[in-house]
Protein backbone atom coordinates (compact mmCIF):
# COMPACT_ATOMS: atom_id res chain seq x y z
CA UNK A 1 0.00 0.00 0.00
CA UNK A 2 2.99 2.29 0.55
CA UNK A 3 3.84 2.26 -3.14
CA UNK A 4 0.32 3.20 -4.19
CA UNK A 5 0.24 5.96 -1.57
CA UNK A 6 3.53 7.23 -2.97
CA UNK A 7 2.13 7.22 -6.51
CA UNK A 8 -1.02 9.08 -5.49
CA UNK A 9 1.06 11.67 -3.62
CA UNK A 10 3.31 12.05 -6.70
CA UNK A 11 6.43 11.18 -4.70
CA UNK A 12 9.61 9.33 -5.62
CA UNK A 13 8.87 5.59 -6.00
CA UNK A 14 12.17 4.55 -4.40
CA UNK A 15 12.14 6.63 -1.18
CA UNK A 16 8.59 8.08 -1.02
CA UNK A 17 10.09 11.47 -0.15
CA UNK A 18 11.14 13.54 -3.19
CA UNK A 19 8.67 15.33 -5.45
CA UNK A 20 8.23 14.10 -9.03
CA UNK A 21 7.01 17.36 -10.54
CA UNK A 22 8.42 20.88 -10.24
CA UNK A 23 5.02 22.37 -9.43
CA UNK A 24 2.33 20.88 -7.23
CA UNK A 25 -0.30 22.71 -9.32
CA UNK A 26 -0.96 20.68 -12.51
CA UNK A 27 -2.56 23.73 -14.14
CA UNK A 28 0.36 26.16 -13.65
CA UNK A 29 1.23 27.53 -17.10
CA UNK A 30 4.63 26.42 -18.33
CA UNK A 31 5.12 23.87 -15.56
CA UNK A 32 2.13 21.59 -16.04
CA UNK A 33 4.17 18.61 -17.15
CA UNK A 34 7.71 19.50 -16.06
CA UNK A 35 9.36 16.81 -13.94
CA UNK A 36 12.46 16.97 -11.81
CA UNK A 37 15.29 14.96 -13.36
CA UNK A 38 16.39 13.45 -10.03
CA UNK A 39 14.87 12.84 -6.61
CA UNK A 40 15.88 15.54 -4.14
CA UNK A 41 16.09 12.97 -1.34
CA UNK A 42 17.68 9.79 -2.71
CA UNK A 43 19.12 11.03 -6.03
CA UNK A 44 17.19 8.56 -8.21
CA UNK A 45 17.21 9.54 -11.88
CA UNK A 46 13.55 9.42 -12.88
CA UNK A 47 13.93 8.83 -16.62
CA UNK A 48 16.01 5.65 -16.74
CA UNK A 49 16.59 5.83 -20.49
CA UNK A 50 15.36 7.70 -23.52
CA UNK A 51 11.69 6.84 -24.01
CA UNK A 52 11.23 5.39 -20.50
CA UNK A 53 7.87 7.11 -20.12
CA UNK A 54 6.36 5.75 -23.35
CA UNK A 55 4.86 2.98 -21.22
CA UNK A 56 3.01 5.61 -19.20
CA UNK A 57 0.85 6.18 -22.29
CA UNK A 58 -0.72 2.75 -21.68
CA UNK A 59 -1.41 3.67 -18.06
CA UNK A 60 -2.97 6.94 -19.26
CA UNK A 61 -5.12 5.02 -21.72
CA UNK A 62 -6.22 2.69 -18.90
CA UNK A 63 -7.15 5.66 -16.68
CA UNK A 64 -9.11 7.28 -19.53
CA UNK A 65 -11.01 4.06 -20.24
CA UNK A 66 -11.83 3.68 -16.52
CA UNK A 67 -13.11 7.28 -16.47
CA UNK A 68 -15.20 6.71 -19.60
CA UNK A 69 -16.75 3.47 -18.33
CA UNK A 70 -17.52 5.00 -14.93
CA UNK A 71 -19.06 8.13 -16.46
CA UNK A 72 -21.09 6.17 -19.01
CA UNK A 73 -22.45 3.68 -16.48
CA UNK A 74 -23.30 6.57 -14.17
CA UNK A 75 -25.09 8.36 -17.02
CA UNK A 76 -27.11 5.25 -17.93
CA UNK A 77 -28.04 4.50 -14.33
CA UNK A 78 -28.85 7.96 -13.02
CA UNK A 79 -29.33 10.69 -15.62
CA UNK A 80 -30.13 9.14 -19.00
CA UNK A 81 -33.70 10.44 -18.85
CA UNK A 82 -32.59 13.94 -17.80
CA UNK A 83 -29.73 14.68 -20.22
CA UNK A 84 -29.56 13.95 -23.94
CA UNK A 85 -26.68 11.69 -25.00
CA UNK A 86 -25.16 14.48 -27.17
CA UNK A 87 -24.90 16.78 -24.15
CA UNK A 88 -23.39 13.93 -22.13
CA UNK A 89 -20.72 13.34 -24.80
CA UNK A 90 -19.91 17.06 -24.93
CA UNK A 91 -19.58 17.25 -21.15
CA UNK A 92 -17.45 14.09 -21.13
CA UNK A 93 -15.07 15.42 -23.80
CA UNK A 94 -14.72 18.72 -21.92
CA UNK A 95 -14.04 16.83 -18.68
CA UNK A 96 -11.40 14.69 -20.37
CA UNK A 97 -9.62 17.74 -21.80
CA UNK A 98 -9.64 19.44 -18.40
CA UNK A 99 -8.22 16.33 -16.71
CA UNK A 100 -5.30 15.83 -19.14
CA UNK A 101 -2.63 17.36 -16.83
CA UNK A 102 -3.83 15.30 -13.86
CA UNK A 103 -4.05 12.05 -15.83
CA UNK A 104 -0.60 12.75 -17.31
CA UNK A 105 0.94 13.10 -13.84
CA UNK A 106 -0.73 10.05 -12.35
CA UNK A 107 0.05 7.86 -15.35
CA UNK A 108 3.76 8.69 -15.04
CA UNK A 109 3.70 8.16 -11.29
CA UNK A 110 1.92 4.79 -11.59
CA UNK A 111 4.30 3.72 -14.38
CA UNK A 112 7.27 4.51 -12.16
CA UNK A 113 6.01 2.46 -9.21
CA UNK A 114 5.59 -0.50 -11.57
CA UNK A 115 9.17 -0.16 -12.82
CA UNK A 116 11.15 1.04 -9.80
CA UNK A 117 11.60 -0.95 -6.61
CA UNK A 118 10.95 0.62 -3.20
CA UNK A 119 14.38 0.86 -1.52
CA UNK A 120 14.41 3.86 0.85
CA UNK A 121 17.93 3.18 2.11
CA UNK A 122 19.48 3.22 -1.38
CA UNK A 123 21.10 6.40 -2.73
CA UNK A 124 22.35 7.41 -6.17
CA UNK A 125 21.03 7.50 -9.72
CA UNK A 126 20.37 3.78 -10.08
Amino acid sequence: MGQLKSALALKCPRCNEGELFESKNPYQPGKMMTMHTHCSNCGLRYEKEQGFFYGAMYVSYMLNIALFVTATVGWYLFIEDLIDWRIYIGIYVLLTVLLVPIIFRYSRSLWMIMMIKYEPEKRGER
